[in-house]
């Protein structure tokens, strides 16, 4: 509860992040809207989601959260 209060006041730092995510495609299958194309890492502590560029191994960009609509989150096997 302090750090989340802490993050709100001063911000975080995203000093700490996961391993860069890659998802993987698989063949013959279409991507569904919303789902991620490329590397990303989230940050640890806020759980902010940013692009990651293997090139340059640097964090880039915040990613943008994939919208759900309510019919998507209630039929969620996350809130049962």
């Amino acid at each position: 509860m302090l750090n989340n209060l802490l993050n709100i006041l001063l911000g975080c730092s995203h000093s700490r992040t996961t391993f860069p995510i890659t998802p993987a495609r698989r063949a013959g299958f279409a991507t569904a809207p919303g789902q991620r194309h490329s590397t990303y890492v989230v940050c640890l502590d806020c759980g902010k989601e940013f692009g990651y560029n293997w090139t340059e191994m640097r964090i880039g960009d915040p990613v943008a959260a994939p919208v759900t609509t309510e019919a998507e989150a209630a039929f969620s096997t996350a809130h049962r």
